[in-house]
């Protein structure tokens, strides 16, 4: 495992030896108590969050069992909003677009004119300034963070899942995934 340097950069970065769940392993050196995958919120994002998470549930396990493992949900949306009544001018953040409609009508009960505000939308974290990725991110104040966790799910199933999903092999099982759930799914295109 330690011949990908990849595997090994994350390894060193965090302090921590790749482990299986059965291992104890010394996390006297790990540097970090929270540990966060940040990555854009589109459809490639979630992919790489995915190829993160299932390289920490097959090799860090322990950092997620012990709650150090987090995903930053950084937004898609600013909205400059103007001043309204006695509230100043403000930078909203939205995740998502429902998050955006909800700020929207929001500011039109608070008694903003339609179109007073002005809306961007992210396309990457790349795209922000520092400043910006520090406010919607990386600031402990104002970012977003989801827990890692096991879930309802025991620690055998999970990785269970995680092989299904992204195991070498396992062509068929995650067709039949898609052809039994491919309707609960949202498209990101």
């Amino acid at each position: 495992l330690f011949a990908n340097t990849e595997v090994h950069d994350i390894a060193v970065a965090i302090g921590v030896d790749p482990h299986g769940p059965g291992d104890a392993p010394d996390l006297s050196g790990l540097r970090y108590g929270k540990v966060c995958i940040l990555s854009d919120a589109d459809v490639d994002g979630s992919h790489i969050q995915v190829l993160l998470l299932t390289l920490f549930f097959r090799h860090f396990p322990k950092l997620i069992e012990r709650g150090h493992v987090y995903i930053a949900k950084p937004p898609l949306f600013r909205v400059d909003a103007p001043a309204r009544g006695k509230k100043p001018a403000a930078k909203i953040y939205a995740l998502d677009q429902g998050e955006l409609d909800a700020t929207l009508d929001k500011l039109r009960k608070e008694g903003a004119k339609e179109n007073a505000w002005s809306i961007s939308r992210f396309k990457g974290l790349g795209e922000m300034s520092a400043e910006q990725l520090w406010e919607t991110t990386l600031n402990p104040e104002t970012r977003r963070l989801l827990p890692v966790a096991w879930g309802l799910l025991t620690f055998e199933q999970t990785v269970g899942s995680f092989t299904k999903l992204m195991g070498k092999g396992e062509a068929a099982s995650r067709r039949e995934l898609m052809e039994l759930h491919g309707d609960t799914v949202e498209v990101d295109v």
